[in-house]
């Protein structure tokens, strides 16, 4: 994991850092997928995994709970967007079911703590 100072505001939310985990996780699955695949499939996941964290820092930089929420709203979206991709890449034969469940794991702490934090935010 990366050494962030916090020099932002949101380097060190645990929701941030699950984000860029999840990120890395998908980036590791999505480089065994077939070559053919570099630019379709596999570049689609990697972006879709890529924009939770994005979205993550830029609703933190926006200044308004009101606006960190629309773009965590964004940052799950998007996370539904990863296991959808990596559900198509396991029918296609591209992820093992096993490498799927892990990342699946994983993305549902993720989900729950962007949820947690949604609620937080509008409670105040």
């Amino acid at each position: 994991m990366g050494n962030f100072n916090n020099r932002f505001g949101f380097e060190n939310l645990e929701v941030y850092q699950l984000a860029l985990d999840m990120t890395a996780e998908v980036y590791k699955a999505a480089a065994t997928f077939p070559k053919a695949e570099q630019y379709r499939l596999s570049d689609q996941i990697c972006r879709a995994s890529t924009s939770v964290a994005l979205n993550i820092a830029e609703g933190r930089g926006r200044g308004t709970d009101k606006d960190f929420c629309r773009f965590l709203h964004n940052a799950r979206g998007s996370l539904l967007e990863t296991l959808a991709g990596l559900q198509i890449a396991v029918r296609l034969g591209f992820l093992e079911a096993s490498a799927y469940e892990a990342l699946t794991d994983h993305a549902g702490r993720l989900n729950a703590k962007i949820n947690a934090l949604i609620s937080t935010l509008r409670q105040d």
